[in-house]
């Protein structure tokens, strides 16, 4: 284990046991000391608040849910912060963004007093799409009513893929799936999630 501490001391201390046992312990407890102030800093931002979430969640008069995934409760606090203020589609757009992740476009529909949440940046159903519905209804306008628009891979789009980069996925992932450019291979993060099988028969597909 290293000893910081012995660094900043005397060659000649090395050799001491007493003195080489009490900079091991202090090393630990200020090392200890260091990984709480990172810890309670982190509490100050919303994407890496933990023990923080309920008091975040008071605060902003949410409901609070222990039983629910800690992103979804960031994504939930995030945007009932970004709702603050007048409601413009800004604002319901990056709501929206907030809890998919990626990018969604608002399409106004003036005549008919309602509006459209398209989403462009991500495939499938946001995992928290009930939390964000409740959100836009609380932020929208009451005379306001709005649709949700989900997009997925279609087969026609599935159909320009080689059938051994296809066969990686099951049906369901086929449908939400970002698949890579075939010239640009697989994203680092998708390989780390498959299996040696899947990855064999990506590999020898060609």
């Amino acid at each position: 284990m290293s000893n910081k501490l012995m660094s900043y001391l005397p060659n000649y201390y090395a050799t001491s046991k007493v003195i080489t046992d009490v900079t091991n312990t202090q090393d630990l407890e200020l090392k200890e000391f260091s990984d709480q102030i990172v810890k309670t800093l982190n509490e100050f931002f919303i994407d890496k608040s933990d023990f923080t979430l309920e008091r975040w969640e008071k605060e902003l008069g949410l409901p609070i849910n222990n039983s629910k995934l800690k992103e979804h409760r960031r994504s939930i606090i995030k945007s009932k912060l970004r709702g603050h203020g007048t409601v413009t589609v800004n604002l319901i757009k990056n709501t929206a963004e907030s809890y998919s992740n990626g990018e969604v476009e608002v399409i106004e529909n003036n005549p008919d007093y309602s509006f459209k949440i398209k989403f462009v940046g991500t495939k499938g159903l946001p995992p928290n799409l009930e939390d964000l519905k409740a959100t836009i209804e609380e932020i929208k306008p009451a005379h306001l009513a709005f649709d949700l628009e989900f997009t997925y891979n279609t087969n026609s789009y599935l159909h320009s893929y080689h059938l051994g980069w296809l066969s990686a996925f099951t049906n369901k992932e086929l449908r939400t799936v970002k698949l890579p450019n075939e010239d640009e291979g697989i994203f680092h993060e998708r390989m780390a999630n498959f299996s040696h099988e899947r990855l064999e028969v990506i590999l020898h597909a060609h």
